[in-house]
């Protein structure tokens, strides 16, 4: 027989494991590596339901999981170094964008130079889904800072993606 628990988890993995792939796959770039952290997620959320209080905080609260597992990634990760004098530095100056395989690269290495003040609180709607009082809750702002963010953020990407000369520099200054 299947406990309360078993079945309101199941229905927590059924309802939100798209979200949360996609939200992954946008985090790492690695189909694999994505759905690694969603089932690193889903087992930290098992070890953890009874934590949980509302049932309709459930996607934020996997999305934190989430995003923690992904930071911890990097954190077990000790970092190669190369000796300055083996790098082959061109001779050109000034910053020139890689040559793009694709519309998603595109969009995905223009929204990676957003600052991550911006490229956060678009990530959390745009992927995740979530409203503008909950990605205010979830990166402890407020909701009136969440939409100044996300506005600026589209602006940004739309001049980064050559829609509009206006925006310069995307780490710029309102």
């Amino acid at each position: 027989m299947v406990s309360s628990k078993q079945r309101q988890f199941d229905a927590l993995v059924r309802s939100l494991s798209g979200d949360l792939f996609r939200y992954a796959y946008w985090l790492c770039g690695d189909e694999a590596l994505a759905h690694d952290l969603v089932q690193e997620t889903f087992l930290r959320a098992w070890r953890a339901l009874d934590d949980l209080r509302e049932t309709a905080a459930a996607k934020a609260w996997l999305i934190t999981i989430l995003r923690r597992e992904h930071a911890r990634l990097y954190e077990r990760k000790t970092p190669q170094f190369t000796s300055v004098d083996e790098i082959d530095v061109p001779e050109e100056r000034g910053a020139h964008l890689p040559e793009f395989s694709g519309e998603e690269n595109l969009i995905r290495n223009a929204m990676r130079r957003l600052d991550p003040k911006y490229r956060d609180p678009l990530l959390l709607q745009v992927l995740g889904g979530f409203s503008c009082d909950e990605i205010a809750r979830e990166l402890k702002l407020t909701p009136a800072a969440v939409m100044t963010q996300v506005f600026r953020a589209r602006q940004k990407l739309k001049a980064l993606l050559g829609g509009d000369s206006r925006e310069g520099s995307v780490h710029e200054l309102p």
